[in-house]
């Protein structure tokens, strides 16, 4: 008889070792080695039941998705949710992650079939109360407020709900394991029963997740490897705009978002984020420019605003919200180098209004406008948008998807448009009238009116 033997694991990143360690070589983390005791098991006898089948005797299309009522939802998601899947969503505190899931669970339980809403954290009376605050009903949607996740399957066998929410993952125990609700083997091993749950019943299962201080996902980087899709619910602490976000899809494009805002009764879907995100916009004003960019498969008009002051210390400031910050370095210099602006001794700021985030070089040009026209003074001209990736030589290059882009802006009411030369075989739109521009220097003088014109 084997005997049991005691390893550490590290709670972060889940890597093991034969005696404690101050400081994990893996990740790096201190003081995240605990203690774990492994008891023998007798080997298990070899799986049988499942065959093998050539792919091309498949049927196609014979799984159909879980179509939820958000169409912002099912966009994020690739369609809506795949029988048998494992959803995973992380975010902040208070950020709506409950809200949207217990909105989902009434919906889907008016309309398909019985939804089982797990909850760890709160009480079946708390989630009442949150229930008639958003106006939902509750018909054919159950609640069980437990945590140990034997009863938590027995119960959802007995009931055969169409779809299952766990909020969250991390209150979840088993029995099987001596460690605490929260720990690596404890999260490892709920979330790898779970799934073997959905898979064999094709149940699907949505995961709410706390997060960490820098944002990801507590628990094992593994967690996130076991699920087959991750979507974190974003937002500003002060902004009523939610934004679902994919970070792996298993069924789908992870480059979509989907936007909600928060109002009293609840989460409700934005249409057209383009015209909201505009709303608040001054026509007018110094260091503001539109950019079309594209978010998966839906062109999203965002407002890049730049500020630039002297520095008072001896170093400039660099402060970028919403873009990279390398990104903002490299156009800095090419501004310095190649459009001769004196910006050694200024401080500058960046926003994406509405708490966007904007990762493609396409708005490249749109920050070094929106720069030049802080530092210049200048108001960039009415009813332009600007798009382009800059070289460092100063070059203005091509992007994808630009006739999209600009269908967006026309419909919005743009009427130019400064973009880098065309290639043969592009087409645009025509209500909106191109300006094209070969160099940063002569997209700074076709963009920004002149002194006369601002006055």
């Amino acid at each position: 008889m084997p005997k049991s033997k005691t390893i550490y694991v590290c709670q972060n990143c889940g890597n093991e070792s034969p005696k404690w360690l101050g400081r994990c070589p893996e990740c790096n983390e201190w003081n995240s080695y605990a203690e774990r005791h492994i008891s023998p098991t007798p080997k298990a006898a070899p799986a049988s039941g499942a065959q093998a089948q050539e792919l091309s005797r498949l049927p196609a299309n014979s799984v159909s998705r879980l179509t939820l009522p958000l169409a912002e939802f099912n966009r994020v998601l690739g369609g809506g949710i795949v029988p048998g899947s494992i959803v995973l969503i992380g975010g902040d505190p208070g950020i709506g992650k409950s809200t949207l899931l217990l909105e989902v669970a009434s919906m889907i339980a008016g309309y398909a079939d019985k939804v089982l809403y797990v909850s760890g954290e709160e009480s079946a009376h708390q989630i009442k109360l949150r229930a008639d605050r958003l106006g939902l009903r509750g018909e054919g949607l159950f609640l069980l407020p437990e945590t140990d996740l034997q009863t938590i399957m027995e119960r959802g066998q007995e009931i055969a709900p169409r779809l299952v929410i766990i909020d969250s993952i991390q209150t979840l125990h088993s029995g099987d394991i001596s460690s605490t609700a929260g720990s690596l083997a404890q999260v490892r091993e709920c979330t790898q029963r779970l799934m073997r749950w959905a898979k064999s019943s094709n149940t699907p299962i949505l995961i709410v997740g706390h997060v960490t201080k820098d944002g990801s996902i507590a628990g094992p980087n593994t967690l996130e490897h076991i699920v087959d899709v991750v979507l974190y619910l974003e937002g500003e602490r002060y902004s009523s705009y939610r934004l679902l976000r994919g970070a792996k899809n298993r069924f789908g494009s992870t480059d979509e978002v989907g936007v909600f805002e928060m109002r009293d009764r609840g989460l409700v879907e934005v249409a057209n984020p383009s015209e909201v995100f505009l709303s608040q916009r001054s026509e007018g004003a110094v260091g503001s420019v539109i950019v079309p960019t594209i978010e998966g498969t839906r062109p999203l008009l965002v407002e890049i605003q730049a500020l630039t002051s002297p520095t008072a210390f001896g170093l400039p400031r660099r402060n970028a919200n919403g873009v990279d910050y390398n990104r903002l370095l490299m156009i800095t210099a090419v501004l310095t180098k190649r459009a001769r602006l004196s910006l050694g001794t200024q401080d500058i700021i960046t926003n994406v209004a509405g708490g966007i985030k904007v990762n493609e070089p396409a708005a490249d040009l749109a920050i070094a406008l929106a720069i030049a026209s802080s530092f210049k003074n200048a108001r960039v001209e009415p009813g332009l948008v600007v798009i382009g990736e800059i070289g460092l030589s100063g070059e203005l290059r091509s992007v994808s998807q630009l006739e999209k882009r600009l269908t967006e802006a026309a419909k919005l009411g743009f009427t130019t448009c400064l973009i880098p030369p065309l290639s043969s075989g592009q087409k645009l739109p025509r209500e909106i009238k191109p300006i094209p521009a070969t160099t940063l220097s002569q997209a700074l003088r076709l963009g920004l009116m002149k002194e006369s014109e601002t006055e």
